[in-house]
């Protein structure tokens, strides 16, 4: 018998509620790790664009789409570097997640990363959904190599293009050797998923302090990733004194990145190292906290 689109997804993690779990502890008894991904992505110019800024003329779709594509484009060549500098006067650390390809495609921005120490996170071979890759396997195969061979070490995480999954994805990431996934938007704690090839680690993403969903699907003002990211830290903060939580903040640099945001995004990140009690961590950071929290049950 054959299973339902979906039938997967309930089987991968039990229902546990935040406050049933066994307690777990930062270090320092700090109340929220916090961590920042970076999105670099390869938009091909000879396909519909992931996401749109400007509606095509009279409503028809028109390929080469090139104002859509040097919106993103832009934020490669400027954006980016705008990130590069605030992570850097800050001493913060990011976790990378990108395309394959884009090893190739904008070298100075992967070394930049590497040489930054951030962690490199699979993020599909192209933008595309997962859904649409002809052959998952090979896909994430591509970019695990693509990554190994430009930082000299395979990525233990991955974010899926648009955090998309068939019911197949997680087996094969598992079974390549990815360690944890962003895909999994489902609390505020790290929490395990079961695979065919073992066990692989949520480690909570955001779709909230999302600038996609904030800048280009909600169209918020400039500020809304300070004024929601501040609200989102004060609550986890609050709630961290019993049990610590996670906050990713999650930012893009053809959005966050251009000259009407950045300061916003500055302004958070001042505010949340105004507290005592908080880590700046990666996603790899982070999956080794939790893993070592668990081990010791």
């Amino acid at each position: 018998m054959t299973d339902t689109i979906g039938s997967s997804v309930r089987r991968r993690i039990p229902y546990t509620p935040i406050h049933k779990r066994p307690a777990l502890r930062l270090p320092g008894d700090a109340r929220v790790a916090v961590w920042t991904i970076v999105n670099v992505e390869n938009w091909s110019p000879d396909g519909a664009m992931p996401r749109a800024v400007l509606p095509p003329p009279m409503g028809q779709p028109l390929l080469p789409d090139v104002p859509n594509w040097a919106w993103h484009e832009y934020g490669m060549r400027v954006g980016f570097w705008r990130f590069v500098e605030t992570l850097e006067s800050r001493n913060l650390k990011a976790t990378f997640a990108v395309n394959g390809s884009v090893c190739e495609l904008y070298p100075d921005a992967c070394e930049a990363a590497r040489d930054a120490g951030w962690d490199f996170m699979g993020h599909g071979f192209v933008q595309r959904p997962m859904h649409r890759v002809d052959d998952q396997k090979a896909a994430i195969a591509q970019t695990i190599e693509a990554i190994s061979r430009f930082t000299g070490k395979p990525p233990r995480g991955w974010e899926s293009p648009g955090l998309t999954e068939t019911d197949e994805t997680l087996d094969l990431l598992a079974e390549a050797g990815i360690e944890y996934v962003a895909d999994w938007v489902l609390d505020e704690q790290p929490v395990t998923l079961k695979t065919r090839a073992g066990d692989i680690v949520s480690v909570p993403y955001t779709v909230e302090i999302n600038d996609v969903v904030i800048s280009a699907v909600q169209q918020q003002p400039s500020d809304e990733i300070y004024r929601r990211g501040r609200d989102q830290f004060d609550r986890l903060y609050v709630d961290g004194a019993k049990t610590p939580r996670v906050m990713a903040i999650s930012i893009h640099p053809y959005l966050t990145g251009v000259p009407h945001r950045i300061k916003y995004l500055e302004m958070l990140y001042d505010y949340i190292l105004g507290h005592p009690g908080v880590l700046m961590w990666t996603g790899a950071e982070i999956l080794d906290w939790y893993r070592s929290q668990i081990a010791t049950r």
